[in-house]
């Protein structure tokens, strides 16, 4: 069992938790550090929360990644509203906050690297790994999407040339339906057509790497995109971001 870290009677927002735990941080290979404060893991608790989704991590993505801080607390709420002075950053509790207040996830970009907070009291591993992945797909489309490869820009673009129906996950659809149809067939990339690739690449990448290292079921509905095309990206992604040895992306490859 990981005993968790002593925590303090104030309040904490995530930079003020990484920096309290800073010299605490256990190295999980070169890119992750985590904590456990004011929450106690066994070590198959640890192990599926940290050593396997870590472990599943592509090669390139784990070699490019900065420095990642993770936060196991019990519980996340919103923090009071920014001002000039304040970040909108989410508060560590120890007591389960009001629904309406109530986050499972947090994360900050800093000049080092980034803090990830998860709240780990009654959470699914299942989301967890969700949150994890699609923090660490940030982190790989960079900034306003500027490190996008192109080769998936031409994908979407293809797709929306053949009015393909459909998205990955409900961000990215709520994006593409706003498109216009300069958004869609412009030579030029608009602002709409940015925000929807950025979206669009990371609810996949998130897929992709979740599918690496767990059996994840994509579930079918009206809004999903279709499976031909679906296969295409991850295609895409296998052969950008190779699977570590011993993993694999399609059932064939088992």
């Amino acid at each position: 069992m990981k005993k968790p870290a002593h925590i303090p009677s104030q309040r904490l927002n995530l930079g003020q938790l990484a920096d309290r735990f800073h010299g605490e941080m256990i190295p999980i290979g070169t890119r992750f550090r985590y904590v456990c404060a004011a929450v106690s893991l066994s070590e198959e608790d640890l192990r599926e929360y940290l050593d396997e989704p870590v472990a599943a991590l592509p090669p390139v993505i784990a070699a490019q990644l900065p420095e990642i801080r993770i936060l196991l607390v019990p519980y996340l709420e919103k923090g009071d509203p920014p001002s000039a002075r304040t970040k909108d950053e989410p508060l560590m509790s120890t007591e389960k906050p009001q629904e309406a207040r109530a986050l499972s996830f947090g994360s900050l970009v800093t000049g080092s690297g980034a803090v990830f907070a998860f709240a780990v009291k009654d959470a699914g591993v299942a989301d967890y790994h969700y949150r994890l992945y699609h923090g660490i797909a940030g982190l790989v489309a960079g900034k306003h999407g500027k490190l996008v490869p192109d080769g998936y820009l031409a994908l979407i673009r293809e797709e929306l040339r053949k009015g393909a129906h459909g998205e990955v996950d409900d961000a990215a659809w709520r994006l593409k339906v706003d498109l216009e149809e300069k958004d869609r067939r412009g030579a030029r990339p608009t602002k709409r057509f940015r925000d929807y690739a950025l979206q669009s690449y990371v609810d996949t990448l998130t897929l992709y790497m979740h599918g690496i290292c767990c059996d994840i079921d994509v579930e079918t509905g009206p809004r999903q995109l279709p499976s031909n095309l679906l296969r295409k990206r991850l295609k895409f992604l296998c052969d950008t971001f190779p699977p570590p040895q011993g993993y694999a992306v399609f059932p064939e490859d088992l």
